[in-house]
């Protein structure tokens, strides 16, 4: 493996962001970089911790959207939630609106903590939400085909067919994600090709980070 430096305090390290549609395997990626020493920066981690009992988002959303969003041990009910802002576009904006601020705060907050030679942003919605990009300096996209996804999600989540399409219709298209990726790693096969494209890119964004390139 190559070295791995400390960029020094300061120093913004070389980030790399990562995204995918639902069920596409960017959380088995990204343990695959986690394992091998890589910084990650997970913002739908961040969002689980802003409306967990106590988050920081929990009374922002209480008082925009009453209590029938608001599970008994006090975390956010995510179902009720996506209930409420699958099909109003208003609703959701107001949501994002309390939402996204925190998690740019937080994300910028780990990346100024991370010591590594590069980090890996974790951005499901990278594509859909240009502003993530200008943070970046690669972009990677997790693909699979469409069909591997939708048997992914439905097996995962006990979600029927029609929900997981829908799901899939509210988000950036294959193509779309495809379009602004510098880096694609497919996920639609076994894990000893897995394995070997994360190694690959690994050594690839160690060594761009080294020469400092963006």
């Amino acid at each position: 493996m190559a070295k791995q430096t400390d960029p020094g305090p300061g120093k913004r390290p070389f980030i790399v962001g990562i995204t995918g549609g639902i069920g596409s395997g960017k959380s088995t990626v990204e343990r695959r970089f986690a394992a091998l020493g890589v910084d990650i920066v997970d913002t739908d981690r961040i969002a689980h911790e802003l409306t967990s009992p106590g988050g920081a988002a929990i009374e922002p959303i209480r008082a925009e959207f009453g209590d029938r969003v608001i599970a008994a041990d006090g975390r956010l009910d995510r179902d009720a939630m996506r209930s409420l802002v699958f099909d109003d576009a208003s609703a959701r904006a107001r949501l994002e609106a309390i939402l996204h601020p925190l998690i740019g705060e937080q994300s910028r907050a780990r990346i100024a903590a991370a010591r590594g030679p590069y980090t890996m942003l974790v951005v499901p919605l990278l594509v859909e939400k240009g502003n993530w990009k200008g943070r970046v300096d690669r972009v990677l996209v997790v693909d699979c085909p469409r069909e591997t996804q939708i048997d992914r999600v439905m097996a995962r989540n006990g979600f029927p067919r029609a929900q997981v399409e829908a799901i899939l219709a509210a988000q950036a298209s294959r193509e779309e994600r495809l379009a602004v990726a510098d880096d694609v790693i497919d996920n639609g096969g076994d894990e000893s090709s897995l394995d070997a494209a994360v190694d690959e890119l690994h050594r690839r964004y160690l060594a761009m980070a080294g020469a400092g390139l963006s």
